[in-house]
């Protein structure tokens, strides 16, 4: 697997398919692997890719994906989202309604950046790959701006001696993501984004925060989004034999530990495990039409659970006989090697 892993394929696959939109916008592309996800989802629809190397670049070497009916601003070629005119690109697509757009980002950068940049240009709907959880990743994440103490599960304490510091040391002998109290925190007991950092750009540029600017981030975020919802992961640890996230810090997996039979019956037990190691709480985001100062926040940041089941009771049930179908369709990719 060449980018995202089997958890994050399938959710944008299953985003675009819920959507069904007019033009979708990858930023970020690697070596195609998420152009093709978003073209086994909407066969006929348009692609525009923005990535600093073309994928094209990585056939030479081996495995990459170039999709025919993609626009890239790649290579030379290559323009940041946030420079991009996307009034003429909306134009030449005949693209009028914003809302069929949908935008992916999986380019590592300051997700309170892009979704600025998103929210200036009008568009709506936003995934994100990469949504680290606090103290940990490249860059800064919806999961870091609305780790707050108002939110249920959210804030932390750097005492050595607290119940959080002991659960913590006993779950990183088991999860390899999972952060003691000393990686969690930085100096001045500054937990929030990662050690009180505001990462950006793979790493390459960070910027203290207080957390008086954090919070104020999370209330912004909840003034300009409809609804955050954190995509479950796939399977349980269980299943998949993933070592990697905490699954005491993600949402309930679609197929839940025991359910072996399932499982097995989608096709998920043929994949080797490593696909399963690569889940980052990819989030998918609905951007308000216009920025509430007094805003109704109709899903608490965090809230999975509650958003999850909601979703799984109606969307996701009724989806499994196409998961099953994307589930061979992977496995088939798997072994042709994209």
């Amino acid at each position: 697997m060449y980018g995202m892993g089997f958890d994050h394929s399938f959710g944008l696959w299953f985003i675009a398919q819920w959507l069904k939109p007019d033009l979708m916008i990858e930023s970020g592309a690697f070596k195609g692997h998420s152009t093709w996800v978003l073209r086994q989802a909407m066969p006929d629809k348009p692609i525009v890719s923005l990535s600093p190397r073309h994928p094209e670049k990585y056939l030479k070497k081996g495995p990459a994906y170039v999709d025919e009916n993609c626009t890239y601003f790649a290579g030379k070629e290559f323009m940041d989202f946030g420079n991009v005119d996307w009034g003429s690109v909306m134009k030449k697509h005949r693209i009028v309604d914003l809302s069929r757009v949908l935008i992916f980002f999986d380019d590592h950068q300051n997700e309170l950046k892009r979704l600025k940049q998103a929210l200036k240009a009008g568009f709506k709907h936003l995934v994100f790959e990469d949504n680290y959880d606090t103290g940990t990743g490249d860059h800064y994440s919806f999961r870091q701006i609305c780790d707050q103490f108002y939110v249920r599960g959210g804030g932390h304490s750097c005492f050595k001696d607290s119940d959080e510091a002991r659960i913590r040391s006993k779950r990183k002998k088991f999860w390899e993501k999972a952060l003691d109290i000393e990686e969690l925190c930085g100096p001045g007991e500054a937990w929030w984004g990662v050690r009180g950092q505001m990462r950006d750009d793979f790493n390459h540029s960070n910027k203290a925060i207080s957390y008086t600017q954090h919070f104020q981030n999370s209330r912004f975020v909840e003034s300009v989004l409809d609804v955050y919802w954190e995509l479950p992961p796939v399977a349980g640890p269980s299943l998949t034999h993933q070592m990697r996230y905490d699954p005491a810090r993600v949402s309930i997996p679609i197929v839940e530990d025991g359910r072996f039979g399932l499982f097995q019956r989608l096709g998920l037990s043929t994949l080797e495990t490593s696909v399963f190691n690569g889940y980052t709480q990819m989030i998918t985001g609905t951007l308000l039409r216009k920025h509430n100062t007094h805003f109704s926040y109709t899903c608490e940041c965090r809230a999975v659970w509650k958003m999850s089941k909601r979703l799984e009771g109606s969307c996701f049930v009724s989806q499994l006989a196409l998961f099953k179908k994307l589930a061979n369709d992977v496995t088939e990719t798997l072994t042709n090697g994209i």
